[in-house]
């Protein structure tokens, strides 16, 4: 693992007083994490290109839960932690350090730093640990609204600074309207030095996956599995699979990919992001029936190619061929 400083501690900010409000300003299309929570919350990407961690507290099922929703650019990585360790809640900032191209997140009681794509503590008093995934979803807003009319979305903040709003070495005022990573996103390299046009790029050395495919990565139990989205689509928009232990299934719909847990239904495409099963139709992206039954997310990683290749290996992706 190739760890380096790249930024100075809390250049990127992180947010730690979030707000929240019915209306995103952005536009229909914008990305979103949104998290299974009570009323469901949306975190725009577009707030998160220039802050990467939003400490927050959710409830689920009545019960408060600190969360740690962060957002790696260079990896595409959108990952929800709980930020619980050892009853201890945490508080976490971007340390300006990258390690293998990703986030390293440090947390403000320790001092210790967490691989965002991971979440492994890396160095520090708790090194060894890590953090539990939450189940979310990078979606669309217009996916997220039309499901949840009830759900809240994160605002931005006022007169905030951040180096990713910066083309010199200070940070700069923040212009939300502003996308930082569209150029790398839409660009054949990967990591920092593709995202800075510096001439040490690295290598990719397959051909059956583009370095910045997306992928949907679950990790249960001791196996990792990752289910790269051309091929989910390739097969129909659905993939049956069992990923220690547990029988999931992913769709790829026009918003993303989602992955829940599979009680037992042989999942067919039925028409524009719907799924058919045990003679009712479901809506790939929320889980949700048509007769009112839902499917449990699986905590899960979206991530690009590169990312979870670093994390688990060349062979830890989803071969649609081999499961035919």
């Amino acid at each position: 693992m190739n760890v380096r400083q790249v930024l100075p501690k809390d250049a990127i900010p992180s947010v730690d007083e979030p707000t929240f409000g019915m209306e995103h300003a952005g536009a229909d299309a914008d990305e979103v994490i949104a998290v299974d929570a009570t009323p469901p919350t949306a975190y725009p990407i577009r707030i998160l290109n220039y802050h990467e961690i939003v400490n927050d507290t959710i409830t689920v099922d009545g019960e408060t839960v600190p969360v740690a929703v962060t957002w790696c650019p260079l990896c595409g990585s959108a990952v929800v932690y709980e930020r619980t360790v050892d009853d201890r809640t945490l508080e976490f900032g971007v340390s300006g350090k990258l390690a293998d191209d990703d986030l390293v997140m440090y947390d403000r009681e320790t001092g210790s730093e967490w691989k965002q794509s991971t979440g492994e503590c890396i160095d520090g008093p708790l090194e060894g640990r890590e953090l539990r995934v939450r189940p979310a979803a990078l979606t669309t807003w217009d996916t997220f609204r039309d499901r949840h009319p009830d759900g809240i979305v994160l605002q931005p903040l006022e007169d905030a600074k951040s180096e990713a709003a910066s083309d010199d070495d200070e940070p700069a005022y923040i212009e939300y309207e502003e996308e930082p990573y569209a150029d790398y996103f839409d660009s054949e390299g990967f990591g920092l030095a593709a995202h800075r046009g510096a001439d040490d790029a690295r290598s990719w050395d397959r051909d059956d996956l583009e370095p910045k495919t997306v992928v949907l990565g679950l990790e249960i139990g001791s196996d990792a599995l990752g289910f790269p989205l051309p091929r989910v689509q390739a097969s129909g928009g659905v993939v049956h699979e069992t990923v220690g232990e547990t029988d999931v299934v992913v769709f790829a719909t026009d918003d993303g990919i989602h992955a829940f847990e599979n009680p037992g239904y042989e999942f067919d495409r039925s028409d524009e992001g719907r799924f058919r099963a045990d003679e009712t139709t479901w809506d790939g992206a929320t889980g949700i029936a048509a007769d009112g039954r839902e499917l449990a997310r699986v905590p899960a990683r979206r991530l690009f190619a590169f990312a979870w290749q670093d994390d688990h290996g060349p062979d830890a992706f989803h071969s649609s061929s081999a499961h035919q």
